[in-house]
C-alpha cells in the first residue's frame, strides 16, 4: 500500500452528494445526513455512495451538524492517533445529541471507515452515543443496519466481502447521479497485497479486488451523462488493477484507460494512488497515446535507500525506480511527478536521508508529500529496533519539504508563458472568479463567467503563486471550451 497524496485533505468534507429531490420518501418525510469525511480520495467517494445508498431511505445531505438526523463519520486510519481524533469529534457530537434531545428530536450517530473496521466494538465501549460501527466494506447495508439500530441494537458490521459492496454500488439511479461536480472519483480497485511494515491498510481494506469492467464502465458513462468532465479513478494500489471483461479475459489498468477514453464527454482521465512495482509496460504506453489521461502521475516511492526501502517491504530498490521513472519520461516527456516520503523510519540513519534528498534532487518533483513516520499498532514498524528520536525526524522533515517545495516552485514558473487547457469546477474567493485544474493537477485561477463551469477552456498561464496558477481565458473560444491545446513545457 503506497501512502495517500490525500492524507492532507483531512478534517472536514461535509453534505458530499447533491440528492434529486423527486425521489420517493419513505413514509413522506425528509431526513437530514451529516457525512464528515477524513483522510483519503477514496473515502471521499465512500461518502458519495453512502449519501447515495441513504437517498432512497428518504435522507437528504446537509452540512448544518446540528440539523442532521443522521451524523456519520467516515474515518481514516493513515494519521497519527487517528482513533483518538475520532472520539474526541463523537464527544462534540454527544452535546450536539443532547441539545436535540431537548427539543424533541433524535439524531442517530455512525462511524465508518478504516477506523471503524480497526476499532469495532470499543467504539461502541468507549463512545455510547455510536449507534452503528460499519466497515468500509459495507457500505451498502447501510439500511438495513440502521433499522436494526433503530430497533435498539448496537450494530457493528465490519465483515469484509467486498464483491457484494461492489456489486451494489454499481446498481446507481440515475437520479442520485444528477448534479454531480464536473470532476468525480471513481474507485476501481481496493485494498493491499503489499504489506509494507509501515502501514494498517491491509489490515482494514482487506486483499486487492478490482470490480469489473462492466461495472466501471456503466458507472462512468452515467457519471458522463451527468455532465462529469473528468474522472480520478480511485485505489490502494490502483495500477494493481485486474478487472474482469464481459468477455471473461482479465485486463489491467492501462486497457481499462483505454476503454475509458472511448466515452463520449469524457475528456480527463487520472488515477491514483499507483505503486511502482504495478507500472507496466501497457500503462506507461497508455500515457504515450492517450490524449484524455493527464500528464500527471503520482508514484510514491517512500525512501531513497535501499536498506530502508527493504525495511519497508517495498519490494523495489533505488535503482529500479530510477528506471521505471526514466521509462515514463521517455514515454511521456511532460509529465508532472508526484510522490509520498517518509522520513525516520526505524533505522533510517543520516546517510539513509541524505539518499533520499538525492533521489529527489535526481528526479525533480513537481509536487510530493513527506510525512514523519509515526507507528500504527499492528504493524511490523511499531515493533521494529532504532526508532528514530522525534527531534532528528522533524529536522530530517524541515529538509525534505524545502527541497521539494523548492522544485514544486520551479516547475510551476516552467508554466509561466504557456496556454494549456483548464477544467473549471467552481467559483473562486473574488467576485467573478472561477477555479479550475491544469493538465497537470494544479489549481488554476482565473476571471471568467460562472456558466462556464464544467467547461474546458484554454487559458494563458499569467502568473505563479506557491501552490496555484493564475491564468486569462482566451477569447473567442466556443462553448464546449475543445481547444486541446497541451504545449511542451519550457527548457
Amino acid at each position: 500500500m503506497t501512502s495517500r497524496p490525500e492524507q492532507d485533505l483531512e478534517t472536514n468534507v461535509t453534505a458530499v452528494s447533491a440528492t434529486d429531490m423527486t425521489v420517493a420518501r419513505k413514509g413522506g418525510n425528509t431526513r437530514k445526513v451529516f457525512v464528515r469525511t477524513y483522510g483519503c480520495q477514496m473515502n471521499v467517494y465512500d461518502s458519495e455512495r453512502m449519501t447515495d445508498v441513504l437517498a432512497p431511505e428518504g435522507f437528504e445531505a446537509t452540512d448544518d451538524l446540528e440539523d442532521a438526523d443522521l451524523v456519520i463519520l467516515n474515518t481514516c486510519h493513515i494519521r497519527e492517533k487517528a482513533a483518538e481524533k475520532v472520539y474526541s469529534e463523537l464527544g462534540r457530537i454527544r452535546k450536539v445529541k443532547e441539545e436535540r434531545a431537548k427539543s424533541g428530536k433524535d439524531m442517530m450517530v455512525g462511524v465508518a471507515g478504516c477506523v471503524a473496521q480497526a476499532e469495532g466494538e470499543e467504539i461502541s465501549r468507549r463512545a455510547p452515543i455510536v449507534d452503528l460501527v460499519v466497515g468500509p466494506q459495507s457500505y451498502h447495508q447501510l439500511p438495513s443496519l440502521l433499522e436494526k439500530a433503530r430497533a435498539g441494537s448496537k450494530v457493528v458490521e465490519t465483515e469484509f466481502d467486498i464483491d457484494a459492496k461492489f456489486n451494489h454500488l454499481s446498481e446507481r439511479a440515475e437520479k442520485q447521479v444528477l448534479k454531480r461536480p464536473p470532476s468525480a472519483f471513481l474507485t476501481v480497485q481496493e485494498g493491499c497485497d503489499k504489506f509494507c511494515t509501515f502501514c494498517v491498510v491491509p489490515y482494514t481494506r482487506g486483499a486487492e479486488v478490482s470490480r469489473s469492467v462492466e461495472q466501471i464502465v456503466s458507472e462512468a458513462e452515467r457519471m458522463a451523462a451527468a455532465g462529469v468532465r473528468e474522472i480520478t479513478l480511485l485505489g490502494q494500489n490502483v495500477n494493481a488493477y485486474h478487472g474482469t471483461s464481459p468477455d471473461g479475459a482479465v485486463w489491467g489498468l492501462g486497457r481499462l484507460l483505454r476503454r475509458l477514453a472511448e466515452i463520449d464527454g469524457l475528456d480527463r482521465l487520472r488515477y491514483t494512488t499507483s505503486h511502482p512495482r504495478d507500472m507496466d509496460d501497457d500503462l506507461i504506453a497508455a500515457h504515450r497515446d492517450l490524449k484524455s489521461l493527464m500528464p500527471y502521475l503520482h508514484l510514491p516511492v517512500q525512501s531513497g535507500s535501499d536498506k530502508i526501502l527493504k525495511a519497508m517491504n517495498r519490494r523495489h530498490t533505488r535503482d529500479e525506480y530510477f528506471r521505471l521513472i526514466d521509462r515514463i519520461r521517455e514515454a511521456a516527456p511532460d509529465i508532472a511527478l508526484s510522490g509520498d516520503f517518509i522520513v525516520g523510519f526505524p533505522g533510517e540513519s543520516d546517510q539513509d536521508f541524505e539518499d533520499t534528498m538525492d533521489l529527489i534532487r535526481q528526479v525533480g518533483y513537481g509536487s510530493a508529500f513527506s510525512f514523519k513516520y509515526s507507528s500504527r499498532p499492528g504493524t511490523p514498524g511499531a515493533t521494529m529496533d532504532e526508532q528514530v528520536p522525534e527531534d532528528v525526524k522533524s529536522a530530517r522533515l524541515a529538509a525534505l519539504q524545502a527541497l521539494v517545495a523548492e522544485q514544486q516552485k520551479a516547475f510551476n514558473a516552467s508554466r509561466l508563458g504557456m496556454t494549456c487547457d483548464v477544467l473549471l469546477e467552481k467559483t473562486g474567493r473574488n467576485p467573478g472568479q472561477l477555479v479550475g485544474k491544469s493538465p497537470w493537477l494544479q489549481p488554476v485561477q482565473l476571471d471568467a463567467p460562472e456558466d462556464l463551469i464544467g467547461s474546458i477552456q484554454a487559458v494563458e498561464i499569467v502568473d505563479i503563486g506557491s501552490n496555484s496558477l493564475f491564468g486569462r481565458l482566451i477569447a473567442g473560444q466556443d462553448d464546449l471550451g475543445r481547444s486541446g491545446r497541451i504545449p511542451a513545457p519550457a527548457a
